[in-house]
């Protein structure tokens, strides 16, 4: 869908208002798309397609279990959200340099890597990402833009080469790149060592594109630089990616030596979480606080991976639901108060809960939300890993998502001291310069977003069902390899 849309809008190269108009409707069809197949899914089971009749291992497999669904569905609507925003903030020579078809084609490689049913297809959809916001980061040719896209996209291809690398070895050793074959062949295996080896490979390959701990740098770097509706979507997405192959591979490959690989993915996990959240408390750019808080997140959801049980699986996926849409909320709130105050410097800002209520409410709900506030959807979140982590007596890493909370907290505290709650030091506004039109594409997707942390938040048990029943597919490797391989065995 992203595609067909994608290479309509090239036909409109020259009449921007078309562009924006086939953005959003694509936008929304893709996510009445996406909906109809989470549905199937829920009913029928994990889906497999193989494409050009070559029946798997052998052919290009597409496969939709319910994990991979739900990031399908976020993934259109995070589209749909930014759709709608970009008609406000993205200025014409961005939109005359094929903003939108960028867009679509982002999201096309975003629901290529969650279909994917084949490793060297993933690292395919890896590219095609890598390539649309490489662009999409580099546009407007601003210097600060320009150096953050540089260091975006060399560690993004030290990454490539770390993935094109153990594919390749990974295929020498089992003779296929199918991973439901894999799933099979791999633990059989002679060479278990060389498995893990090529294991931790893919652990760094997807570590650099998740913004794990000691690889991250680069996120922070770059995030707060392209306009805002492009750091939204690189916020809530980009890394996800990332930890859902993490996710994939080591439920359903990678099942060997699992004590060892435990342990290096809890270590990563508490490291991440802790660094990420000590360099958001020393930031006072709105973007790069939540640029580091993204880091922070992210070692939430690989804990989850790492203690590897039901619970800490489901409350892993859980994280990752919650956090697409409350981290793009706030990067979308953030441009809604840099389109009223010009600025996203904190020491710039203040007196904003006085003169925008409103603003100061939709900044709360998801900042308190990411804090872990109850009964917002980030408690039960960080609920489910810090249970799961009591369950598995590992108090060390409970005690760590604890203590980062309170950061977070502190974080979004600061945040709104700064923009909302001190004496206001610079007297620009902007807002009588915006239109109703350009209002209602600001906070129509914000207010939206805040709904469905709401509705999270509030209606968790059928969420958490949701999530937990994602958990159970991916510990069920035997019908995701029925479902794409069949009676081959």
């Amino acid at each position: 869908m992203p595609l067909f849309f994608a290479l309509v809008m090239l036909a409109f190269r020259n009449k921007i208002q078309a562009q924006r108009t086939i953005n959003i409707i694509g936008s929304i069809i893709s996510l009445v798309v996406s909906i109809i197949i989470i549905i199937s899914i829920n009913e029928h089971g994990t889906t497999s397609l193989n494409s050009g009749s070559w029946s798997a291992p052998f052919g290009i497999t597409v496969v939709a279990d319910l994990f991979s669904s739900i990031m399908v569905v976020i993934t259109a609507i995070i589209g749909l959200t930014t759709a709608v925003y970009s008609t406000a903030t993205i200025d014409k020579k961005h939109e005359k340099h094929f903003y939108y078809p960028l867009l679509q084609f982002l999201l096309m490689g975003v629901n290529g890597a969650f279909l994917t049913g084949d490793m060297f297809n993933l690292y395919v959809w890896y590219e095609v990402m890598l390539i649309s916001s490489f662009v999409l980061l580099a546009m407007g040719g601003k210097q600060e833009q320009l150096e953050g896209a540089i260091k975006y996209v060399t560690l993004n291809l030290i990454a490539s080469s770390f993935f094109l690398a153990a594919v390749g070895v990974l295929y020498g050793l089992a003779g296929t790149l199918n991973m439901a074959h894999l799933a099979i062949k791999v633990p059989m295996l002679a060479n278990q060592d060389l498995v893990q080896l090529i294991s931790m490979l893919f652990f760094v390959a997807f570590g650099i594109k998740s913004a794990i701990f000691p690889l991250f740098f680069w996120l922070p770097a770059s995030y707060h630089t392209p306009p805002v509706a492009i750091s939204a979507i690189f916020a809530g997405l980009l890394t996800k990616v990332g930890v859902y192959s993490l996710y994939r591979v080591f439920t359903l490959i990678f099942i060997t030596n699992t004590e060892f690989t435990q342990f290096i993915i809890l270590s990563i996990g508490g490291l991440t979480m802790l660094t990420g959240v000590l360099g958001a408390a020393a930031q006072y750019d709105f973007r790069r606080i939540l640029s580091f808080h993204i880091i922070s997140q992210i070692g939430y959801m690989i804990v989850g991976l790492g203690l590897n049980s039901a619970l800490a699986l489901t409350g892993g996926i859980f994280y990752i639901m919650h956090h697409i849409i409350v981290k793009t909320n706030l990067f979308l709130v953030s441009g809604v108060i840099n389109e009223y105050r010009g600025s996203y410097q904190l020491k710039k800002l203040g007196g904003n809960f006085s003169k925008y209520p409103f603003i100061a409410l939709l900044f709360l709900i998801p900042a308190m939300s990411l804090a872990g506030i109850p009964p917002l959807s980030g408690f039960w979140a960080k609920f489910m890993v810090v249970k799961a982590s009591f369950d598995a007596s590992d108090y060390l890493t409970a005690g760590v998502a604890l203590f980062v909370g309170l950061l977070t907290l502190y974080s979004m505290i600061k945040i709104w001291n700064e923009v909302f709650w001190k004496p206001n030091p610079d007297e620009s506004d902007y807002s009588h310069k915006l239109t109703f039109k350009k209002k209602a594409a600001l906070f129509i997707p914000v207010i939206m977003l805040a709904a469905i942390t709401l509705y999270i938040g509030f209606s968790v048990e059928s969420i958490f069902e949701i999530a937990k029943n994602a958990a159970n597919s991916l510990m069920d490797r035997e019908s995701y390899i029925r479902a794409v391989l069949g009676d081959i065995r």
